[in-house]
């Protein structure tokens, strides 16, 4: 491999690691500070890559299609918390699971409804179907925005985690919530936005995936298992273990699935190598994560709290 295309893999890796944690940022906070598990935070991807792929081939306008995008998953996401979730908040973790589970059930057959159980294309837009020139090599643009996006909104989670009173209000709220109740704060509001916001961030992961992945029921499962990898290896409720670990996933997949197989063809013959090569990047990242949880069980990047 030569080093162009090794920095072309790492830069796949980046994009794909910036994507895991536009995922893995709203189910985090969701997950580690509401304490709420959420197995349907992969449907809300989906629905909102439906949603935004529908608006761009109506109207044929991908900035239109964003900006429709964000209050469309926040009202799906408030909907779904206040009809759906909201009394499961003191209940056990079953109990999430099991309603969870259904309401994957339920988008994946609304989406077969809506939009037909065939995938549903979302053609990158002309203004962004070019490549950009990035210190000598030539990288799509679109999948740079991919990256652009995906650094802002890690720096937008930092700064309303760290620099705003909502911030400050939801990491009290996740360590003394009886305490922070009595001082008058709506805790089920706060909990309501953040599920909201939750929603936002899963429903714009969706729309970046749109135009490279085909938008189809079912597609939010695949990506909701390495975002529970990410969230593991990062540490649970840590917004940035989530987007350290993110990336790390990312680079280590991709470059997996490119290098492994050309390793293994200098020491197996070339079908055996291009058998065992694909499987063995596809273990990769459990492998990380298990070497991780041996190490720090408590994820890379554990929260403290007090």
């Amino acid at each position: 491999m030569n080093l162009t295309l090794f920095v072309m893999q790492c830069l796949n890796g980046l994009q794909l690691g910036v994507l895991l944690f536009l995922m893995a940022a709203g189910l985090t906070l969701v997950f580690g500070i509401m304490n709420f598990v959420n197995l349907a935070h992969g449907s809300l991807y989906m629905m909102g890559a439906f949603i935004a792929a529908s608006v761009y081939n109506h109207t044929g306008s991908f900035a239109l299609a964003a900006l429709s995008l964000v209050p469309a998953m926040l009202a799906l996401g408030l909907a779904v918390e206040y009809i759906a979730l909201k009394k499961l908040y003191d209940r056990d973790h079953l109990d999430q699971v099991l309603a969870t589970f259904g309401l994957i059930l339920f988008f994946n057959e609304l989406a077969r409804m809506i939009w037909g159980a065939s995938p549903y294309y979302m053609e990158v837009p002309d203004w962004l179907s070019g490549t950009i020139n990035l210190f000598g090599i030539t990288y799509p643009a679109y999948r740079f925005l991919i990256i652009v996006v995906g650094l802002a909104v890690a720096g937008g989670c930092y700064l309303l985690s760290h620099k705003t009173r909502l911030g400050m209000l939801i990491r009290a709220g996740a360590t003394h919530r009886q305490m922070v109740g009595a001082l008058g704060v709506n805790i089920a509001l706060l909990n309501s936005l953040l599920f909201g916001l939750g929603a936002v961030l899963a429903g714009v992961a969706g729309l970046m995936a749109g135009p490279i992945l085909s938008v189809q029921p079912g597609m939010g499962e695949p990506i909701l298992i390495l975002t529970m990898v990410v969230i593991v290896i990062g540490g649970i409720g840590s917004v940035r273990g989530a987007f350290l670990a993110a990336l790390i996933v990312g680079v280590v997949d991709t470059l997996g699935r490119t290098l492994l197989p050309a390793l293994l063809r200098g020491l197996f013959d070339r079908s055996t190598a291009d058998t065992a090569g694909p499987a063995l990047a596809s273990m990769l990242i459990y492998l990380v994560m298990a070497v991780v949880l041996a190490i720090r069980p408590q994820g890379l990047f554990p929260v403290k709290h007090g």
